[in-house]
């Protein structure tokens, strides 16, 4: 698959999520096999980018792969602003927000409750691809609700209007995150347009990843919380796609090396009291993918034991005691 002049190396990409997508957490699913990885959300807002958050945000020259930035808001002279300055600090692409469901962002006329607006929309698209000499990406949800899923009219303005990939997450807004993603919808907008199609929504496996490709006859697949703890994902896709057998999953020597470096690419990114904090919660999706999975680590590691490390990691305060913690655990398997 191809985005403007930038040619894929995989058919699975990293969907943008707020708070988990940075720059540690993009460079490793690269590492493992992610052909695009998504930055988090960024407003296009300027009065709010000269917090320590946005800040590390618009940090695009050291990302890993090819770097597309998301952006978000309902100004289409914002937006366009926003394009050109992340553009002009490393962006090679940029990705508008129209899909993320959160009352905080849609109440602004962001979001998902742009796709109640379609003149709005095409007014946003038209200024920020004026704005910028990169491609420009859309992602959208199949609608705002069940009774107004116009995916398709949103995608030809799209591709009318200079979009150069369309993501398309297989639920409503008003759906949130609630029940199971649908991908009839996603199918009829691939048939509608022109443009690559990108499927997105609970694919958390390789045989789901299959599934949906030919479902909906999609160019790439795009994961979001099924790589949470399991960023190892993309390649377990990758294999399968190309030789329809399943990848063995990663030794427990290999996970103990990506969980610490990980954890240690937090602390250096954010500094030692923030990256503590943005340490719990990838730590606790680990954790959680251990017991899920249980593959080829000891029977012994149970739902409680989990329960447990994860209560006494998530005290911790130091990135040393961190660091610690997380050796004791994996040597006790």
């Amino acid at each position: 698959m191809k985005i403007g002049s930038y040619q894929l190396n995989s058919q699975v990409i990293l969907a943008p999520m707020a708070g988990i997508t940075d720059q540690p957490f993009r460079q490793l699913c690269c590492r493992l096999g992610a052909g695009l990885a998504v930055s988090e959300m960024l407003s296009s807002n300027p009065k709010v980018w000269d917090t320590d958050k946005s800040k590390l945000r618009m940090l695009h020259g050291d990302s890993a792969g090819i770097r597309s930035v998301q952006i978000a808001g309902s100004c289409p002279d914002e937006l366009a602003f926003a394009a050109k300055v992340n553009a002009d600090n490393g962006a090679q692409i940029i990705d508008i927000n129209m899909g993320c469901p959160a009352k905080k962002v849609n109440k602004k006329l962001a979001g998902s409750a742009l796709l109640r607006e379609p003149a709005q929309v095409e007014r946003i698209i038209q200024s920020v691809v004026a704005a910028v000499d990169i491609p420009v990406t859309l992602k959208i949800r199949t609608g705002w609700c069940e009774d107004t899923r116009n995916g398709i009219e949103i995608a030809k303005i799209a591709q009318d209007n200079g979009i150069v990939s369309l993501a398309v997450h297989g639920r409503t807004r008003n759906d949130f995150y609630k029940g199971h993603a649908e991908y009839n919808t996603i199918k009829a907008i691939k048939a509608s347009v022109s443009i690559p199609v990108v499927a997105n929504g609970d694919i958390t496996s390789p045989e789901k990843a299959l599934q949906v490709l030919n479902h909906t006859g999609a160019d790439a697949i795009m994961i979001g919380r099924g790589a949470q703890g399991r960023p190892w994902i993309f390649r377990e896709i990758n294999h399968f796609l190309a030789t329809g057998t399943k990848l063995d999953a990663p030794s427990l020597s290999e996970v103990r090396s990506i969980v610490l470096n990980h954890v240690m690419e937090l602390h250096q990114f954010y500094g030692d009291f923030t990256g503590v904090r943005f340490a719990r919660k990838h730590v606790s999706w680990y954790v959680q993918n251990l017991i899920v999975t249980n593959e080829g680590f000891s029977e012994s590691f149970t739902l409680d034991q989990g329960k447990s490390f994860r209560s006494i990691f998530n005290g911790l305060e130091s990135t040393s005691e961190q660091l610690e913690a997380l050796n004791v655990f994996f040597d006790g398997f």
